[in-house]
C-alpha cells in the first residue's frame, strides 16, 4: 500500500505529514517529530477508540489520505536541517555532479548510533546485497527500510540523516533503542551506545527472507535467500573426548554468519585467532565414562560463502571488574586471506585446483602491468626526447631503449583465456551453488573499527576499500574511504596498518571479505 498524506494538529497548527501503514507506528511518529519537534517518547497521538501505540495494527485504524490526527505533548528543539541545503544529483550540472561524486555520502549521527551509521556503510560493500533489494517487490519491514536508505543516500550529496531507518531498526531489535541511565543519579541521558558486531549480526538476521538472485540479478522466488546465498558459511564441528580415546566422535554441521577470531596474550595475526577459536577444548559429560571429562572440538568449513565476515573477539567480561572490557593487544589483519587452512578436507581438495592456479595467474597478471607501465614510461621518454626544445637548433638524439621483453596482447584476450581455464576446473558442487566462494581466496572490502578503551562507549567507524563503492576493475586502485559518520575522507591502503590496534584508537573489529572472481 503506498504512503498516506495526512495531517497532524499540534499547539494549534494543521501540519503535513506521510503516513506508510507498511512501517509501524513508530516511523510515522518520527515522522511527527520532524515537523512537530514533540519526542516520540513524549508524544501522545489521538486515534478513533484511544492513543496509537508502537504495536498498534494499521489495519484496524484505518487510515485514509486527507486525515487529521491530534498530536499532544511538549516540543523540544526540532530537528536541525543540514548546514547547507540537499541538492539531489538530477539538480546538477556535470561539473558539479563531478565534485559530489568524488566522496560518497554520509551518515548523521543521530545521539550515539556510530555503531549503526559504520555497519550500514559497510554493509555497502556488497553490491549483490543492494540489487536483492531493489529486485524484490516484497520486503519485509527492515529489509525495506534498508533499501529506501540506500537509495536516498545515492540521491544526494550531503550526510543523510537516517531517522527513518533508526526508527525501524529500534522497532525490529528493542535493544537498540535502550536509554543510557549513566547520568547523575541515574537519570536518562539519550540513547545507549550499541555493539556494531551485534548490530551486524542482527540486520543480518533481519535480511534473511530476502529472495536470492541468480547470475542475471533477478530474483530467485522459489530459491536460496540471498543471505544463505551470499553471507552464510557452514561448519562442520567434531568433538571428541580427550580422555576416552575410544568413544565414538560426534559431528555436527552449523550455519554460521561469521567466524571468530579469538585474541589471547599470544595472538599476533588474524589467522591464529581464527584457528584458536576453530579448534578448542571443553567439559561435558561422558557417556562412557559417566563424568565429566575434556573433550576437544576441532571445527571447519564446509561451506565458504562470497562474503566472509570475520568477527575480532575485542571485548570479554572480566570477573574482577564485573563487566566487558577492551582487548587493547595488536592483532595484524590480512588484506588478503587464504581460507583453505580453515576448510574441510574435502572442501579444500574442491577447491584447491582453481585455487592454485589462480594464484600463479594473479602473478602473471601483476607482471603484465609492470611491463605495461614500463612500456608507457619508456615511449613518453623516447617521445619527450625526440622533440627539440623551442629556439634550439636542430640536433641528433641519441633513441632511447625501450625495454619491452615482447609484445602484449591485450589485457581482455589474457583474461578470456584464463577465465575459461579456470572454470574448467571449478569443482560442478560448487559451480551449481551460486554464492558460494569457488576459489577459497578473498580479499577485504570492509572493515568495522571501535575508538575507545570502553566495551559500551567509545567510537566506531566504517571503511570501505575505494574500489568496491566504484565498482572499479582498476587493480592498482587499492585506497580507501573512512566513513565517521557524515565525515567521509579518503584512506591510503598504507594506513591500514594502523587500524591494527594495540591502543585506545581504532582498532578492527568486524571485517568483510569478497571471495575473488575468476575474472
Amino acid at each position: 500500500m503506498a504512503p498516506l498524506a495526512v495531517n497532524v494538529k499540534h499547539a494549534g497548527k494543521t501540519l503535513d505529514v506521510s503516513l506508510d501503514p507498511a512501517l509501524p507506528p513508530s516511523v510515522f511518529k518520527e515522522a511527527i517529530y520532524q515537523v512537530t519537534g514533540v519526542p516520540p517518547d513524549r508524544m501522545k497521538v489521538m486515534i478513533k477508540g484511544g492513543m496509537l501505540k508502537d504495536d498498534t495494527d494499521w489495519k484496524k485504524v484505518a487510515p485514509k489520505t486527507g486525515q487529521t490526527f491530534m498530536v499532544i505533548g511538549a516540543a523540544g528543539e526540532l530537528p536541525k536541517p543540514p548546514s547547507t541545503p540537499v541538492v539531489f544529483l538530477e539538480d546538477m550540472d556535470d561539473s558539479q555532479i563531478a565534485e559530489a561524486l568524488a566522496l560518497p555520502v554520509g551518515l548523521r549521527n543521530l545521539g550515539n548510533t556510530c555503531y549503526m551509521n559504520a555497519t550500514v556503510q559497510a554493509m555497502r560493500a556488497i553490491p549483490e546485497l543492494q540489487t536483492a533489494l531493489s529486485s524484490s517487490p516484497h520486503l519485509d519491514v527492515l529489509p525495506r527500510a534498508l533499501r529506501d536508505l540506500y537509495t536516498n543516500m545515492s540521491r544526494t550529496t550531503e550526510g543523510y540523516i537516517p531517522s527513518a531507518f533508526l526508527t525501524v531498526l529500534r522497532q525490529a531489535v528493542p535493544q537498540f533503542g535502550e536509554i543510557n541511565r549513566s547520568g547523575k543519579n541515574g537519570m536518562m541521558s539519550g540513547y545507549a551506545q550499541q555493539d556494531a558486531e551485534e548490530c551486524w549480526t542482527q540486520m543480518a538476521n533481519a535480511l534473511k527472507e530476502v529472495p536470492g538472485i541468480d547470475a542475471a540479478g533477478n530474483t530467485v522466488a522459489a530459491g536460496r535467500r540471498f543471505v544463505d546465498q551470499f553471507m552464510m558459511a557452514e561448519v562442520r564441528r567434531e568433538l571428541k573426548c580427550d580422555e576416552a580415546p575410544e568413544e565414538p566422535s560426534t559431528v555436527a554441521i552449523e550455519k554460521v554468519l561469521k567466524i571468530e577470531c579469538n585474541i589471547s596474550g599470544a595472538t599476533n595475526y588474524m589467522h591464529t585467532g581464527i584457528m584458536d577459536a576453530l579448534n578448542s577444548q571443553l567439559e561435558k559429560t561422558s557417556p562412557s565414562l559417566g563424568r565429566q571429562a575434556l573433550y576437544s572440538q576441532t571445527s571447519r568449513l564446509s561451506r565458504l560463502p562470497s562474503y566472509l565476515t570475520v568477527h575480532m573477539v575485542r571485548f570479554a567480561w572480566r570477573r574482577d571488574i564485573g563487566k566487558k572490557a577492551k582487548i587493547m593487544r595488536k592483532v595484524k589483519f590480512a588484506t588478503e586471506f587464504d581460507a583453505l587452512d580453515i576448510a574441510t578436507d574435502e572442501l579444500k581438495a574442491k577447491l584447491t585446483p582453481v585455487s592454485s592456479r589462480l594464484k600463479a595467474i594473479e602473478k602473471e597478471r601483476a607482471e603484465r602491468r609492470k611491463v605495461r607501465k614500463r612500456t608507457k614510461v619508456v615511449q613518453e621518454a623516447s617521445s619527450s626526447s625526440s622533440r627539440p626544445e623551442q629556439g634550439t637548433p636542430d640536433v641528433e638524439m641519441a633513441p632511447v631503449a625501450a625495454e619491452v621483453p615482447g609484445d602484449l596482447e591485450e589485457e581482455s584476450v589474457y583474461r578470456a583465456r584464463e577465465v575459461e581455464e579456470l572454470e574448467g576446473l571449478v569443482s560442478a558442487d560448487l559451480m551449481s551453488d551460486y554464492g558460494c566462494s569457488v576459489t577459497g581466496l578473498y580479499d577485504l572490502v570492509a572493515i568495522v573499527t571501535h575508538k575507545g578503551a570502553e566495551a559500551d562507549a567509545g567510537h566506531y567507524i566504517g571503511f570501505v576499500k575505494k574500489s568496491v563503492l566504484h565498482k572499479s576493475s582498476d587493480e592498482d586502485d587499492e585506497d580507501w574511504y573512512k566513513f565517521d559518520d557524515d565525515k567521509v575522507s579518503l584512506f591510503p591502503k598504507e594506513k591500514l596498518g594502523t587500524i591494527d590496534g594495540g591502543g585506545e584508537d581504532s582498532s578492527a573489529y568486524v571485517l568483510l571479505y569478497r571471495s575473488k572472481s575468476l575474472a
